[in-house]
């Protein structure tokens, strides 16, 4: 019984030192791998890396982690434009199959999603803030956009007739969807503008508008969108998407 009870000790201390040497391996290999990631993705900060799955250490002797978690905050992704680029918010990609080399300096996921999000204020960028002539004497421009329910935006326009700035702003219901690396955003239906029979493509060029979002990281591709409280919530997913290397 004595013997038995030592061997149940040496069992647990063993399992505890594996259990203590498997976190640390993680932890290290994490850090190396947001740090391959920020300088890969040229980052301003270093993103959150997981590496979910127990134990780690036999992942890491099949050469490829089960699931790893990203997160990136603030990443300004190329709309490939003169324009520049649009800050993506609070990017959280789930990365399955990573594949990695020894020295973490390459590793690629197999499949991957995510979400993130873009605020009405940064969207707003890429709508026509100038006023722009729709007809004879009728000028309007996009001031605002914000959340108008069920999965709406809502568009706030500004217009002026024959010199007149229209006391109120004209609000249009809008809907959101992406095409490729396009969000696309078309007004449900047209406003007056205070002037009758104006042209509907007229119209168009200032309610409806459109960014390229190019160059996520990984090479993840947008999936859908959706109007929410303080912005467009997009989804993400990919295959074959580089984490480094």
């Amino acid at each position: 019984m004595r013997a038995l009870r030592i061997l149940l000790i040496l069992v647990v201390i063993l399992g505890g030192l594996f259990v203590i040497a498997d976190r640390v391996a993680v932890n290290f290999a994490e850090g190396e791998v947001a740090d391959k990631l920020k300088t890969s993705e040229n980052l301003a900060a270093t993103p959150d890396v997981s590496i979910k799955g127990f134990p780690f250490l036999t992942q890491v002797a099949g050469g490829e982690l089960d699931d790893v978690e990203v997160g990136i905050d603030g990443y300004e992704a190329d709309t490939g434009t003169s324009s520049g680029t649009i800050r993506i918010d609070d990017l959280r990609a789930d990365m399955k199959g990573v594949a990695f080399s020894g020295d973490y300096s390459s590793a690629t996921a197999a499949t991957a999603t995510g979400t993130a999000s873009i605020t009405y204020a940064e969207l707003l960028k890429a709508a026509k803030s100038e006023p722009t002539q729709v007809a004879p004497g009728v000028t309007a421009n996009i001031v605002g956009l914000s959340d108008g329910g069920n999965g709406k935006i809502k568009v706030e326009v500004d217009a002026t007739v024959l010199g007149t700035k229209l006391p109120d702003p004209v609000y249009v219901l809008s809907t959101v969807t992406v095409q490729g690396d396009t969000v696309k955003v078309h007004a449900d239906s047209l406003p007056s503008l205070g002037a009758a029979d104006l042209a509907e493509n007229r119209v168009r060029t200032i309610t409806d508008f459109e960014q390229k979002i190019e160059g996520l990281p990984g090479g993840i591709k947008l999936d859908s969108v959706q109007a929410a409280k303080s912005g467009v919530e997009i989804t993400v997913k990919g295959s074959g998407v580089r984490l480094a290397g």
